[in-house]
């Protein structure tokens, strides 16, 4: 009777095994398309955000979670940098899609209250992915590619197209620019209450400053068109 020791056997399992096992991993390196890798990888980056914040995104943080090495995410983007600018991209899409939908008021207030709610509605259920948008910044020397540029002025012109009406149709640069100081207004108040330090200056709610801000702003806008 062949009798083998723990020794043998184990050696006699993994040199069955090995053949199978460098099947597998290969075959998990062919298991999926650029397109879906690409899915998997910022699906897996957004979930790394949203569950420990974007300071947790790593190139290795996200290869471990779609079960690729490192080197295949840089076959998909060019550093870590292009894989943020990607996802906030998504986040910009998202917002956008989250703005534009439901019938469009007539009024201009009206339009503005329900952009401005869903931007709150936003912000309240994706802290994370917000705070990345404006935390994340490009490296010294960089400038944003002019697709997300893109993807920006597209959520911009979702409130330029709200002010409109309180501009004439030759002022288009005056309206872009009414539209990008009043969300940077709204950005200013939904920072501080991010950072925990509105109520250093108010004690207003969130939504109580954000609606008496585009109240003032766009009251003075009628002002400026001689209306009263």
């Amino acid at each position: 009777m062949l009798i083998l020791n723990n020794v043998q056997l184990y050696i006699l399992n993994n040199v069955q095994n090995k053949p199978e096992q460098k099947a597998k991993s290969l075959a998990r390196r062919t298991d999926h398309s650029r397109e879906e890798l690409y899915e998997n990888a910022l699906a897996a980056a957004q979930n790394i955000v949203e569950t420990d914040g974007f300071r947790s995104l790593t190139a290795r943080n996200v290869a471990d979670a779609i079960g690729y090495s490192p080197g295949t995410l840089y076959n998909l983007f060019a550093n870590l940098d292009e894989m943020i600018l990607h996802l906030n991209g998504r986040t910009l899409d998202a917002l956008h899609d989250r703005l534009n939908g439901g019938a469009i008021p007539e009024t201009t207030e009206a339009r503005l209250a329900q952009l401005l709610g869903g931007y709150l509605g936003f912000l309240a259920e994706n802290p994370r992915l917000w705070n990345m948008l404006f935390e994340y910044s490009l490296p010294e020397g960089q400038t944003p590619p002019e697709w997300y540029g893109r993807k920006v002025e597209r959520v911009l012109g979702l409130l330029g197209d709200a002010l409109a009406p309180l501009f004439d149709a030759n002022q288009d640069d005056a309206r872009s620019d009414a539209a990008r100081t009043l969300w940077a207004g709204l950005h200013g108040i939904c920072s501080l209450s991010g950072s925990g330090k509105l109520q250093v200056v108010s004690s207003q709610s969130v939504r109580t400053m954000a609606e008496g801000l585009v109240a003032n702003y766009v009251a003075g806008l009628r002002v400026n068109r001689g209306e009263r």
